[in-house]
């Protein structure tokens, strides 16, 4: 699971940004929305709101560009564009295997080099107390090398700096290295990151294909989210019966048409009062993306996965969105996790939903973007767990929010910008 996200000079954010996943434990409500273990508490679930180009998509952006780094793939990076520096600064800390892990690294862009990278572990006794245990730390402006296995400190000044040195060194005759390696590859192939605007089918599909239990599970949620539909399921071409017209009609969303698996997506049927029809066809988009995100959502539980979603409202209704959520703050979801960038201010609920920390915001201006979460705010400015969070948010008392002066927009199209009507009208 993921406790913290570390940023500097990457995309929009130059100066260093911190996105925490971890739970306040002083607050004792909503206690089933935080994972316990080995006196670690990490938030299940956390919403981040903001402004259209404030950064919320940056910070995806940057989660996926960890993901790629740990596990051996070229990273999609950029420095932000106000610095002179190319050198991008990302780092994460996270829960596996029940120990807290600390990664930092960073990569020169311009030179497609790995200058610095830091691994540790952190240890945390019953009484809240932590203690850093180093790894390896490669450090090549500096000139510091160190490992917790010394007999590969001599080689780390003579290795490349293309990748990260796990990658670089036979870590099968190194145990701590090739320790370091097991736990990395594990945690960031469990990160599953995806733009609800651009979806794809395939992951439902490839899971439908197998006829178990957790198939059944995914059917069920579609079938929930929809109270029209019947059954969902993916059925031999031979059961598909479609009118003469129907054969020439292609689905209107870009994004959710697959052209590789266009004959799988015909096979996806949905059924409405007995009647089976090609979802693809027939289906809203909204239903089509709840049948695409359905199999991450629900593999995601099943599994303890991570599940990183940019616009999760999108083309949802708010009542699944807040469903979705319910159920990875569950107390049955034991280890799975959801991180998700959204603009409904339905989800912003600290009374019946959320902890005060779950709930974040980027806010961007002239100076710069800023990340905080709801939790940084104090009673004494007038946040409580019981305060209408809606209603402060529309004032614009907690940032993050759009402020567009569209109304002078429109009267200037209809030719009087001072709140007439044009003449002639």
């Amino acid at each position: 699971m993921i406790i913290e996200i570390r940023v500097k000079n990457c995309f929009v954010f130059e100066e260093q940004i911190s996105f925490s996943m971890k739970a306040d434990m002083r607050n004792k409500k909503f206690a089933s929305n935080v994972h316990k273990e080995n006196n670690f508490n990490v938030l299940k679930t956390a919403g981040i709101y903001g402004s259209n180009n404030a950064g919320k998509t940056c910070l995806i952006k940057c989660i996926k560009a960890i993901k790629r780094i740990l596990l051996n793939q070229k990273p999609s990076l950029m420095s932000n564009i106000f610095t002179d520096s190319s050198i991008c600064e990302l780092g994460v800390t996270f829960l596996a295997f029940g120990r807290k892990f600390v990664y930092d690294f960073k990569y020169d862009v311009a030179e497609k080099e790995f200058i610095y990278e830091s691994f540790s572990e952190i240890l945390k006794d019953q009484y809240g107390n932590e203690k850093e245990v180093l790894w390896l730390v490669k450090d090549s402006l500096q000139g510091q090398y160190d490992c917790a296995d010394e007999e590969a400190v001599q080689m780390m000044s003579l290795m490349a700096k293309n990748n990260l040195l796990c990658y670089l060194i036979d870590t099968n005759k190194f145990e701590h290295l090739a320790e370091m390696k097991r736990i990395i590859v594990d945690f960031a192939e469990k990160i599953d990151i995806i733009n609800m605007n651009n979806i794809p089918m395939e992951h439902t599909i490839n899971l439908m294909k197998n006829k178990n239990q957790l198939q059944h599970k995914i059917v069920e949620f579609i079938k929930n989210a929809d109270l029209y539909m019947d059954n969902f399921e993916y059925v031999d071409m031979d059961q598909i019966k479609l009118k003469a017209d129907d054969e020439k009609e292609k689905p209107d969303e870009k994004v959710l048409e697959l052209p590789e698996t266009i004959m799988d997506q015909i096979r996806l049927v949905s059924t409405y009062k007995g009647v089976p029809v090609p979802s693809m066809l027939f289906d809203s988009t909204g239903t089509k993306k709840i049948a695409a995100l359905a199999g991450y959502v629900i593999e995601g539980i099943e599994q303890g996965r991570i599940l990183v979603i940019d616009e999760l409202d999108s083309s949802i209704h708010f009542k699944l969105t807040r469903a979705i959520v319910a159920m990875f703050n569950n107390e049955l979801n034991s280890n799975a996790q959801m991180i998700f960038t959204v603009h409904d201010i339905n989800l912003m609920d600290c009374k019946k939903m959320f902890r005060k920390e779950q709930i974040w915001f980027i806010h961007k201006d002239d100076k710069g973007v800023y990340v905080y979460s709801l939790g940084d705010f104090t009673a004494q400015q007038g946040v409580r767990d019981i305060t209408d969070i809606m209603g402060k948010y529309k004032k614009g008392a907690l940032g993050a929010l759009p402020e567009p002066d569209l109304i002078n927009s429109l009267l200037s199209i209809k030719g009087n910008g001072r709140g007439g009507i044009a003449d002639g009208e």
